[in-house]
């Protein structure tokens, strides 16, 4: 090994060292490690300045802002008139079930409408028991062993579902009882065993108006609302 081949080794051993030493070093300006679950890191939403990147923190998300409560004369609109008993009822339940959308709840109920309907019509206890509370279930369930003893078997078919409209609504205790008004056309007919008609008519299509209330539990976690209460229109 020439001299020349040690002056560069240890001129190389020298500024190894020499940068190991500089970059070791910390001289208070540096920016501190980056915490992704820091608390402090919603504190910088309040500078107008800084952008929030989302995600940032992943088990505390900074809280969404409060929602503008709808003006009384638009958050029912198309369901209740402002200052109505029909708009303050809403109130309540919204008062308890803040997810509660009435447009959503009707497209369930119409849903409801026809399967109990139906499910009436061919005695689907099964099907019944699952909609219908205690009450209603047992009234129900006494018309369809009359027929069954008479040996009746009833034929609906649904043409349309017009209209489907809440008309009442109220809180009980932790009860909220929503009634609806359907107004719908169907064909509906009975027979005897030997295929005699002996109620409605397999041509005609009658108009209906039904009266029915809905109730659930809003404490309960369960989503699913049940016939509490039929009733007729003339």
């Amino acid at each position: 090994m020439d001299i020349y081949t040690i002056i560069f080794l240890a001129l190389a051993v020298f500024i190894f060292l020499r940068l190991r030493s500089v970059l070791g070093q910390r001289t208070g300006s540096e920016r501190p490690p980056y915490d992704r679950a820091a608390p402090n890191v919603l504190q910088r939403g309040q500078d107008n300045n800084v952008v929030p990147i989302p995600g940032s923190v992943i088990d505390q998300p900074a809280p969404a802002a409060p929602a503008e409560p709808a003006e009384p004369t638009e958050r029912w609109k198309g369901i209740a008139e402002p200052g109505t008993p029909l708009a303050q009822g809403l109130d309540a339940v919204a008062l308890q079930d803040s997810s509660f959308d009435p447009r959503h709840f009707l497209s369930g109920a119409r849903s409801a409408y026809e399967m109990i309907v139906l499910a009436f019509a061919n005695g689907d206890r099964r099907a019944l028991r699952d909609l219908l509370s205690t009450e209603v279930y047992e009234s129900f369930e006494a018309a369809i062993k009359d027929r069954e003893k008479h040996e009746q078997k009833t034929e609906t078919r649904f043409v349309s579902i017009d209209k489907a409209e809440i008309v009442g609504a109220e809180t009980r205790d932790r009860s909220t009882q929503l009634t609806v008004r359907f107004v719908s056309q169907m064909i509906s007919v009975t027979r005897d065993k030997t295929g005699t008609i002996v109620d409605g008519s397999p041509d005609k299509v009658a108009d209906i108006t039904d009266i029915w209330t809905f109730a659930r539990d809003s404490t309960s976690r369960d989503p699913n609302w049940k016939l509490v209460g039929t009733g007729s229109a003339h």
